[in-house]
């Protein structure tokens, strides 16, 4: 049985050819949901769709914010049942401004804030007047411990962009509280993922590289539990503690 949070039909996730967009999109598929796949290359969405039994992709860089308009009216029109959205899609560039041009640094930094912060932004409230339509509906940001402690010195500009998407979703879930939309954030630790593929060591979020990463796997179970039970700020592994401790030590702040 579906749980009654899960109460959406049809869910958009995007980055989902692969990694944690791929895991929450099978999760997805596995309770019956119909699920649409985007990303930036084709072949991967297209090997994904037929494995994990999608209901069809699109290929959409989030970060080419004058594309989102048109990919937003085709969507709707294709899909009237749309009513999850699942911002996952992000890039991780390591960026030092000792090493790196200045041209070189903002040229990457502008792309990398493009995708992880305009992408997700003008997505959710582009959809926003559809989702506000249907009886229930979903915004999933994907956000990272690094949004709270920016403890990756390495990632200057992408722990800024969680940082962003965190307390945006904090912000538009408290102006949606009266309508049919609900708003979830997701906040991975270190997860095995190609996420650092532009790094020196690109697995060096492998567990066999860091011992506290967490597989896709466990991260799916931790996460796929609380959002059964309806938690709206989700972390896992190391994300769990973090959740914890922010709540604990500003939560009422916010809500005061």
């Amino acid at each position: 049985m579906t749980s009654e949070h899960l109460n959406f039909s049809c869910a958009l996730i995007t980055g989902g050819g692969g990694g944690i967009g791929k895991e929450i999109s099978q999760y997805f598929i596995s309770k019956g949901k119909k699920v649409i796949i985007a990303g930036r290359t084709e072949s991967n969405l297209q090997a994904t769709s037929k494995e994990i039994g999608a209901a069809g992709y699109y290929v959409l860089d989030t970060g080419s914010i004058p594309d989102i308009p048109a990919f937003i009216d085709n969507i709707i029109k294709d899909h009237p049942d749309l009513d999850c959205l699942v911002n996952n899609a992000g890039v991780q560039r390591p960026l030092q401004v000792l090493k790196q041009t200045p041209e070189d640094f903002l040229s990457k930094a502008d792309n990398e804030i493009n995708i992880n912060i305009r992408g997700p932004l003008h997505l959710a409230v582009g959809l926003l007047p559809h989702l506000k339509s249907r009886p229930h509906a979903l915004i999933i940001n994907v956000t990272s411990v690094l949004g709270f402690v920016p403890f990756s010195i390495i990632n200057p500009v992408y722990n800024g962009t969680k940082s962003f998407l965190r307390f945006f979703s904090m912000a538009l879930r408290s102006q949606l509280k009266d309508t049919s939309v609900r708003v979830v954030e997701i906040v991975p630790p270190t997860v095995s993922t190609d996420l650092h593929r532009e790094r020196e060591n690109p697995s060096d979020n492998s567990k066999e590289n860091n011992p506290s990463a967490l597989s896709l796997e466990e991260f799916m179970n931790e996460v796929s539990e609380k959002l059964e039970k309806g938690e709206e700020t989700i972390g896992a592994g190391l994300g769990d503690e973090l959740v914890k401790k922010w709540y604990g030590t500003f939560g009422y702040l916010y809500e005061d």
